[in-house]
């Protein structure tokens, strides 16, 4: 794909995938114009105690392009960003913490602001890439395929909400819409998701501080589908231009477990401790088993994920240590 004159919107952009989305485009197209839209950290939380904004300035510390800080949920912050035309939109923004109860700032933010930038892109002409979500599947059966959803919670049902509204306008617009719905995604700049931060992150943690990592029972049995935050750009980059709009997934197509996760952090980092084995409180509303269908991504997106579990957790741990020394040590 060639970005160059291009001019992109990267919605979350001071969140996870979003800010590694415009690092992606500093680094490797240089001659697009990335503007990054957040409201940024305020301190505000849910009713769960959890922040309601993840974006940090941290994320986006040596990001060059421009900065635009708004709440999705406003007409008049959305407005400002009609001052640009752009030709692609990248839709990171969302509450994106499946144990927030509250049914309707979910959909409002979720679903509704999905249709506002809808229009926005229509408007524009720009292609849709948009933040969909493998909790759609819920408990479906493995492999999870589109077309077999079964939400456990407000956020799978506010994501698959989304996913439909798309499907409506890829059919009444000409206008290119992807859907991806990532699965349990984890890698740098994640760090400041505070809680709702990979198991990856927050093991690596509890190790470092000599800490027994705590799973829950039956950890070697419950498995995800875990992809490394270099793939899902990947992803993204190559929605740009697909051979057919659509909602796909976006995951390694295998299924690994969290007993997994710590024994391969334990063996980076060089460390034996006896892992804990706690009761899980969230059954009912929680995957057991995720195992990404991507036949369709591949043949529709040319993805091919690059990066196993054990690689990813290798190129994260010096990350990992270095949060743990500069983030956690010092509070």
């Amino acid at each position: 794909m060639d970005f160059k004159g291009k001019k992109i919107l990267i919605t979350g952009g001071a969140g996870f995938i979003g800010s590694n989305l415009a690092f992606w485009f500093q680094e490797n197209a240089p001659e697009a114009e990335v503007v990054v839209f957040d409201s940024f950290r305020s301190g505000e939380t849910f009713d769960n105690g959890h922040l309601k904004s993840f974006g940090h300035y941290k994320n986006l510390m040596g990001f060059t392009g421009e900065i635009v800080t708004g709440d999705i949920n406003s007409p008049e912050d959305l407005a400002r960003l009609r001052d640009f035309d752009f030709d692609y939109i990248f839709h990171e923004a969302a509450i994106s913490d499946t144990t927030v109860n509250d049914q309707q700032i979910m959909m409002r933010t979720n679903l509704n602001a999905f249709k506002d930038l809808l229009e926005m892109a229509r408007e524009m002409k720009a292609a849709m890439i948009y933040a969909s979500s493998g909790a759609t599947y819920g408990n479906a059966p493995a492999p999870q395929t589109v077309g077999r959803e079964d939400p456990a919670n407000i956020y799978g049902f506010s994501k698959l909400a989304m996913d439909r509204l798309a499907y409506k306008w890829m059919k009444e617009n000409d206008l290119p819409i992807v859907g991806l719905r990532y699965f349990n995604v984890y890698g740098p700049r994640e760090y400041y998701k505070d809680k709702t931060a990979s198991m990856v992150l927050q093991f690596g943690h509890q190790i470092l501080a000599g800490q027994s990592p705590r799973l829950f029972e039956g950890s070697d049995k419950i498995q995800r589908d875990f992809i490394y935050i270099d793939d899902v750009i990947q992803a993204n980059i190559k929605a740009c231009d697909p051979k057919r709009s659509g909602v796909y997934n976006v995951g390694t197509g295998k299924a690994r477990s969290f007993q997994e996760i710590v024994d391969i952090l334990q063996k980076e980092l060089g460390t034996d401790l006896p892992c804990e084995y706690i009761p899980n409180p969230y059954v009912g509303q929680y995957q057991f088993f995720t195992q990404a269908d991507i036949e369709p991504t591949r043949e529709y997106l040319g993805y091919e994920p690059e990066v196993s579990l054990e690689e990813g957790i290798r190129r994260y741990v010096p990350e990992i240590v270095r949060l743990y020394e500069t983030e956690v040590v010092s509070r």
